[in-house]
């Protein structure tokens, strides 16, 4: 009994870590101009809700992401106009397929000048995965745009 329940264990941190992974390899995918790998990291019917809005499909979210990038790469640099830094991550696996977490999300902004603010916001991103042909896979994602704040 103790080898099945040590079999869990171990099958359940392999899982969260990655899970970890995958919301990594998404921000390294957006700050890195590679929307159209997005694939990797979402189900071809995801659902993403973040700040440039609401996106339903793996098509819509690889085009609004592309969008996005460029309309931050305001110097042309075509090089990290912005860096999507995640941490804190909390993963509860809620089925053999399935799961929920959250992580927070620290966005800074790099093509602004050295004296300005490097911060564009502070939030949280709640997800729900799901494994997909053997590969975890975010399902639906929305950011809680922790700062700024509205009316401050």
């Amino acid at each position: 009994m103790t080898d099945q329940v040590d079999f869990q264990r171990v099958n359940a941190l392999l899982d969260k870590d990655a899970i970890r992974e995958l919301r990594q390899h998404y921000s390294f995918l957006l700050d890195t101009n590679n929307a159209q790998r997005m694939g990797e990291v979402f189900t071809e019917d995801a659902e993403v809700k973040v700040t440039v809005g609401s996106m339903l499909g793996l098509d819509a979210i690889k085009q609004s992401l592309a969008d996005a990038y460029t309309a931050f790469d305001t110097q042309e640099r075509k090089h990290f106009p912005f860096v999507h830094a995640v941490t804190n991550h909390s993963i509860t696996l809620t089925g053999p397929d399935t799961a929920e977490g959250s992580c927070y999300l620290l966005d800074f902004v790099t093509d602004r000048e050295q004296a300005q603010h490097p911060f564009l916001l502070v939030g949280r991103y709640m997800d729900e995965y799901v494994r997909v042909n053997g590969e975890w896979r975010i399902q639906r994602t929305e950011l809680d745009v922790l700062w700024p704040s509205e009316g401050v």
